[in-house]
């Protein structure tokens, strides 16, 4: 009975830390490109520690800690699962609610995008910056995975790029919007700047290398489709 006792306290307290890790257990897929096409050995490293240019990134974020407004961290909380409506919703270019076909190829997109980023995470596992930094108190939480490169601002820019090639007259309304989500991370005290600079670049690497791919030709085809009449007629 002793034995069993022990091992049920030990389950209940494992439980915990165990829920916080299957959070950062993100798929790998193959959808639109190949394995060997996901691997970028040659992004560009973060800031190394200490450097003048890491100095400013963590100089950066506690100035945003320190002018922050509930406001802001209400609408960086709103996007803290990095999905397309979270981000989109209000001036999505598709019918409300969401087609579920539109949905399904977004949630591609991102589950694809979302592994090529936790891979570049493990490269260079750049910390959080409130680990780093004991002055440094989140709004967001002191959330768990790896900095560089953000996985917000990464996602937030390839959908705007989809959107972009989608409705090219909305362009810059869609570029304002991914901007405004991975600066929402900076704000939040969970990501250096640096971090979503390269978020950016990977979304910009990746996208080249998806419309290259048969399969996000057809997948951006059928989203073409499913563009709201207004949208549609308003783009092109």
């Amino acid at each position: 009975m002793k034995i069993l006792r022990h091992i049920l306290i030990a389950a209940v307290l494992l439980a915990p830390a165990l829920a916080g890790a299957e959070e950062w257990i993100i798929p790998r897929t193959t959808y639109y490109i190949t394995a060997d096409q996901q691997r970028m050995p040659d992004f560009p490293a973060p800031p190394a520690a200490g450097s003048r240019a890491d100095r400013r990134d963590l100089a950066a974020i506690e100035s945003w800690q320190n002018r922050r407004t509930a406001e802001q961290c209400a609408r960086a909380n709103a996007g803290a699962h990095a999905g397309y409506e979270e981000f989109f919703g209000d001036i999505s270019p598709f019918p409300t609610p969401l087609p579920a076909a539109a949905a399904a190829v977004l949630q591609r997109v991102k589950t694809e995008t979302d592994g090529v980023a936790a891979d570049i995470k493990d490269m260079f596992k750049r910390q959080r910056p409130f680990l780093r930094d004991p002055a440094l108190d989140p709004c967001l939480g002191r959330i768990g995975g790896l900095a560089y490169p953000s996985g917000h601002a990464t996602i937030s820019r390839l959908f705007a790029l989809m959107l972009a090639d989608l409705v090219p007259s909305r362009k810059k309304e869609f570029f304002a919007r991914a901007d405004e989500a991975a600066l929402d991370r900076v704000i939040g005290g969970v990501h250096h700047p640096s971090d979503i600079e390269a978020g950016k670049k990977l979304a910009e690497k990746l996208y080249k290398r998806y419309r290259k791919s048969p399969v996000f030709q057809a997948d951006m085809r059928a989203l073409e489709g499913l563009l709201a009449r207004e949208g549609a007629a308003n783009g092109r």
